[in-house]
């Protein structure tokens, strides 16, 4: 049966391009308010493994059987994920975008962790493909993702910390 792998990814796929369309809103409104981007130069490598991510999950794992628990695990990330959306509300974006001033979000999620978002993704990016079945695809795309998000977290945690927004 085809349909629920197809009807999976197609969620996921509907999921990621309103949230770039919601993320694109953000930082434009925080770019009028006097934000800024700090290294953009990582985000294209971001972008593409996500993309790729995805766009292999499409090629390899349409038609595949759902794993019950694998699944449960992804959608109930994907509840976490908009807990993390609607905490930032208009703050939460893709890219790293940080207003001077502004306090950093210590409510929602953040009460628990520094970068929930970011755990949310390292546990999506591994149980959607564990959820077709796909353990080898799960760690290779785990990994790439450790390369970026160290870099990022890293980048992140600096200049939060320089706007004196980190303390």
């Amino acid at each position: 049966m085809m349909w629920p792998s197809m009807a999976l990814l197609t969620f996921v796929t509907a999921q990621r391009l309103s949230e770039l369309a919601i993320a694109r809103r953000n930082t434009m409104a925080l770019f009028a308010k006097g934000a800024r981007e700090i290294a953009p130069e990582h985000y294209p490598y971001m972008v593409a493994l996500h993309t790729g991510w995805l766009a292999g999950l499409w090629m390899l794992a349409a038609g595949q059987p759902i794993q019950p628990v694998w699944f449960g695990l992804f959608m109930l990330l994907q509840v976490l994920r908009l807990w993390v959306l609607f905490t930032l509300g208009e703050r939460w974006t893709t890219r790293i975008i940080i207003l001077p001033g502004a306090p950093l979000v210590k409510n929602g999620p953040y009460r628990f962790l520094k970068h929930p978002n970011y755990m949310i993704v390292i546990g999506e990016i591994a149980a959607l493909p564990l959820a077709f079945g796909m353990p080898l695809y799960a760690l290779v795309f785990s990994l790439l993702n450790v390369v970026i998000l160290t870099i990022r977290i890293r980048v992140e945690n600096a200049a939060l910390k320089s706007a004196m927004i980190l303390k």
